[in-house]
């Protein structure tokens, strides 16, 4: 094909592109909605076993296993148990930044099973970050601790638990690792 046939191949194309713009600019004047806050619940979860050190991965980072020994969980739509069953894989990175990747199962006061994961970020400064390993009391508000949380269960009274996302802000109080989670409405 020679370039003067494809010369109004390309106007027609770039003319259609910019009448289909101008139409979905006109029509399309909506905003992504905002995200509100719902308290789900706070999370009491304990760490009471020693951690598994598997040592550096080549250039990911630390790899450590934290054990969650139990713990309870309470807010206005269900409360209960942590179960002894679960970990947080977490990858510590050079500069501190402590990757969160848990894993662990609840049961409601009700008998319901749920799984729970979360993963996020804990990072501070190396001061305040060395008080949070020695398992003294540091103010959260001098570090940073979110994370993001997703469930999974059959009993249909949670079912809603499975389309929920959830946010949650931290802090680490010795052999505990408290919590509160909000859902993302």
């Amino acid at each position: 094909m020679n370039t003067r046939a494809i010369v109004p191949i390309i106007v027609a194309v770039l003319a259609a592109c910019a009448g289909s713009a101008r139409s979905q600019g006109k029509a399309g004047r909506f905003e992504p909605p905002k995200p509100s806050l719902e308290f789900l619940a706070r999370f009491e979860v304990a760490l009471e076993a020693p951690i598994l050190e598997l040592g550096q991965i080549e250039t990911l980072g630390r790899r450590r296993v934290i054990p969650i020994t139990g713990g309870r969980f309470e807010g206005p739509q269900f409360k209960g148990q942590i179960l002894n069953n679960g970990a947080d894989w977490q990858l510590v990175l050079a500069d501190g930044l402590a990757q969160i990747d848990t894993r662990y199962a609840l049961r409601t006061d009700d008998g319901a099973l749920i799984y729970i994961q979360t993963r996020g970020f804990r990072h501070g400064p190396s001061d305040v970050m060395a008080e949070v390993a020695k398992g003294n009391p540091v103010d959260p508000n001098r570090y940073y601790f979110r994370v993001s949380a997703q469930f999974e269960t059959s009993a249909e009274r949670y079912r809603w638990l499975n389309r929920t996302l959830a946010i949650g802000a931290g802090m680490r109080l010795g052999n505990a690792v408290v919590y509160d989670a909000y859902v993302v409405r």
